[in-house]
């Protein structure tokens, strides 16, 4: 019997083992903004993501495949489903909350590296510098645990998580949220914006 999490693994990663073979072929869907994408995300899982945001797919969390599964559907598919909008960010505290429970009980260590990834960017997402720092530490380390042939996808992911950490580390929070939020930008934080680098 298929696991209930299996086709959201399968439609996020595809089918291949290879980290660069995974990141060549997802990337567009990882990172892409395309409105399709959306739409996909919101036909084919936005069931799913309304029952995680409520709190549900507890039983999930039994197994490492699933708690990743459940992390995607908390703090990445918001991101495209509600996408601009203040609920784009509803399930980040939810999934901080439990990717440090799974890390806990070392789930992200069984998981493929490229998926590892993706249990690290709940950090990244985060408006705290001290989690910002965590975030920096596990891509570090997951980078470090690589062979040569697969470094330089997760040197890409290192690059971003100190980026990101910079952002914070200069405002405490990250200005291209304000206007989605309703947060009034300071002056410096509308000069930021205007230059290249400023959104993610």
């Amino acid at each position: 019997m298929t696991a209930p999490w299996q086709p959201l693994l399968e439609w996020w990663f595809g089918l291949a083992d290879n980290p660069n073979d995974v990141a060549a072929r997802q990337g567009t869907l990882w990172f892409g903004k395309r409105d399709s994408q959306d739409l996909e995300a919101r036909r084919r899982f936005g069931d799913l993501v309304e029952q995680a945001l409520a709190g549900g797919l507890t039983e999930w969390t039994q197994r490492p495949e699933g708690w990743l599964a459940l992390v995607l559907l908390l703090d990445q598919l918001p991101r495209m489903i509600f996408r601009q909008t203040p609920q784009s960010f509803a399930g980040d505290v939810s999934a901080q909350a439990l990717v440090a429970q799974g890390i806990a009980a070392d789930f992200d260590r069984q998981l493929l590296p490229i998926q590892r990834v993706f249990i690290y960017l709940v950090f990244e997402h985060c408006e705290h510098l001290a989690v910002q720092n965590e975030a920096i530490s596990r891509f570090a380390d997951l980078l470090a645990q690589q062979p040569e042939a697969d470094r330089a996808v997760f040197a890409d992911n290192l690059d971003y998580a100190e980026r990101h950490q910079k952002i914070i580390a200069r405002f405490g929070r990250f200005p291209h949220r304000n206007e989605i939020l309703g947060r009034e930008s300071t002056p410096e934080e509308l000069a930021f914006l205007s230059g290249p680098g400023s959104r993610f």
